[in-house]
């Protein structure tokens, strides 16, 4: 049987990235999910301009928050 570990830190979602997490990138794909959903991809300091700009270019970014301020149900 397989022991997962809680999580104790929030780490980059950037490929190759395990720097901790200090932004949240909100985001929603509005041919997958409903208006309301929103999903999550955490960013350090050297990655939210990249990750910020890839969602929006995209049309998918709704919002760029600190990590502490994710709303409840977000993932």
């Amino acid at each position: 049987m397989r022991t997962v570990r809680p999580v104790t830190e929030l780490r980059c979602s950037a490929r190759a990235c395990s720097r901790p997490a200090a932004f949240a990138m909100l985001w929603n794909n509005p041919r997958v999910h409903t208006p309301e959903r929103r999903k999550v991809w955490l960013a350090c300091d050297d990655h939210r301009t990249y990750l910020h700009e890839y969602l929006q270019l995209r049309g998918l970014l709704k919002d760029d928050v600190p990590v502490d301020e994710i709303p409840a149900g977000a993932g």
